[in-house]
């Protein structure tokens, strides 16, 4: 439940982002807080970047945001 509800946050803001860079640097913005890991996994047929952040409280989030390129055919 709380991974939906993050992903209905973030979507806005990071409708836009499709890299894991993008991604990563868009949620530390958002956050105000600093980038700890970024990794891009495979949930079901989707990519997914988690991004793990750090903010100034000292408060560890992690964050999941889809993967938006298109892929190309194999």
């Amino acid at each position: 439940m709380v991974f939906v509800w993050l992903l209905a946050l973030l979507a806005p803001a990071l409708a836009h982002a499709q890299s894991l860079e993008q991604a990563a640097a868009q949620a530390a913005r958002q956050y105000n807080a600093k980038v700890l890991s970024a990794r891009t996994v495979k949930q079901g047929k989707q990519d997914v970047h988690v991004i793990k952040l750090l903010t100034k409280k000292g408060v560890v989030k992690t964050v999941r945001v889809p993967d938006r390129r298109k892929k190309k055919p194999n």
